[in-house]
């Protein structure tokens, strides 16, 4: 049940992109020819006017089916060709334009609800409880790691394996548990007992577990740590013109950090340095989206979000066949001030499709080989 609403979730973030393409092209009077969720072959489709509506069997994509796409489309006066290039451009741009805008309703909305949030300040009226301090982060190779420690593990209390001092005793240096100050009070009481075993009562997805950990050294410079990132966390509820506000300033944080991420794999990849084990396909997406959809609302909620800022940098790529080889082509034929010759589109085009099909087959192969591994 938890694959199949995320599934729902996947063709609904592709019904938004499709439905950028399919309302700016109705709205400057652009032939829409077909409007279809996935590809061939066909389960569904109806004929609504000039458009025929499908849902196709593959559900890994989408397409909306404009006359004056192709080379030679161009005798209708509807046709795409027979528009100027600002109106081609805003034509190809609303698929990725409607994923950002998407992603940041859905945000806001999120905080218009409450999530959670790393406490400030500012914040304060705003926080529907005392934070709690949670885990953000695990170092590689640390004691926290090997134990077991995850990020967004809630830190209930912390004792001594000798059962001599607890946190919740205000044993040791301690900064009064007020809001904000909790964080700095558990590292303050794991550097006062960095020689001794320590036993995390956290709080995790419902349960309460008791893991034991030991400080060590070497993970950080000159000191034993046992290798969290911690913040003091609270569910932040925001009125609707903040709420929009914090919205935007995450999407523009995520997307730039998608942009740079993909940067970065893009260059691993012709440097020789790429790891494709930090790519997943629509198998490991899956699998992912999975998990969160089990794991609760705000999960799913990050996620989709996540997901739809994704597709919308990838569609931005200036590969033929997706959105941003298109915009890339015109952006040619506007410096050369004609249009390129039909039979470089055409092979431009497929070689496109043919280097999004190898791409979309190795990362499935990918994705089958972690699973069974």
């Amino acid at each position: 049940m938890s694959l199949i609403i995320f599934i729902l979730i996947l063709v609904a973030l592709i019904w938004v992109h499709e439905l950028g393409h399919f309302s700016v092209a109705k709205f400057f009077g652009v032939r829409v020819d077909e409007f279809a969720i996935g590809f061939p072959p066909r389960l569904f489709t109806v004929q609504y006017g000039e458009t025929r509506y499908s849902l196709n069997l593959l559900l890994v994509g989408g397409y909306v089916r404009i006359y004056g796409e192709n080379p030679g489309e161009a005798d209708d006066p509807r046709s795409l060709a027979r528009k100027n290039r600002g109106t081609q451009a805003a034509v190809m741009a609303a698929g990725v334009a409607c994923n950002v805008l998407f992603a940041w309703l859905l945000m806001s909305g999120g905080y218009m609800a409450g999530l959670p949030a790393e406490y400030t300040p500012e914040r304060y009226e705003y926080m529907q409880h005392t934070s709690a301090v949670t885990i953000t982060g695990v170092l590689p190779g640390s004691p926290a790691e090997r134990a077991g420690l995850k990020a967004g593990d809630e830190i209930g209390n912390i004792i001594t394996a000798s059962a001599e001092c607890s946190f919740d005793e205000k044993c040791g240096p301690m900064i009064e548990p007020d809001i904000g100050s909790q964080g700095e009070g558990v590292q303050a009481f794991i550097q006062e007992h960095a020689n001794e075993s320590l036993i995390f009562s956290i709080h995790r997805g419902g349960e309460q577990l008791n893991i034991l950990v030991r400080a060590e050294t070497g993970i950080v410079p000159d000191r034993k740590v046992v290798g969290i990132q911690m913040a003091d966390m609270g569910i932040l509820k925001l009125p609707p013109h903040l709420a929009l506000l914090e919205g935007a300033v995450v999407i523009k944080n995520v997307f730039v950090s998608t942009v740079l991420g993909l940067g970065g794999l893009i260059a691993g990849v012709f440097g020789g340095g790429a790891d494709l084990n930090d790519i997943a396909g629509p198998i490991g997406i899956a699998s992912i989206g999975a998990n969160a959809v089990q794991t609760g609302a705000v999960a799913t909620l990050l996620l989709t979000v996540l997901i739809s800022i994704n597709l919308a940098v990838v569609n931005l790529l200036p590969i033929p066949g997706l959105d941003g080889g298109r915009l890339f082509i015109l952006l040619i034929e506007s410096v050369i001030r004609r249009p390129i010759s039909q039979r470089l589109s055409t092979a431009l085009t497929l070689g496109g499709f043919a280097f999004v099909i190898l791409t979309f087959v190795l990362v499935s192969i990918n994705d089958i080989s972690r699973l069974v591994g």
